[in-house]
């Protein structure tokens, strides 16, 4: 009878730790999502504000063209 007790005393153990093992996997995966996405979160925020600085320095670079042409009788 005592072997028996000691028995669903191990079971009950064995169940808890694994569903222990089971939620810090579970929170251990998410933080690594929410880490990847935050990553990249950052990694768009970079790329856009790359493309718009882009896109201005090559908006002023024509406008300044633009205008030495302008000064030089080459455009209108």
């Amino acid at each position: 009878m005592a072997g028996k007790g000691w028995q669903d005393l191990k079971q009950q153990v064995e169940g808890t730790a694994q569903e222990a093992v089971t939620a810090t996997g579970a929170a251990a995966q998410q933080v690594v999502d929410q880490a990847a996405e935050a990553g990249q979160k950052a990694m768009d925020q970079v790329a856009k504000t790359t493309q718009e600085t882009v896109d201005k320095t090559a908006t002023q670079a024509s406008e300044t063209f633009s205008g030495f042409g302008k000064k030089l009788g080459l455009l209108k």
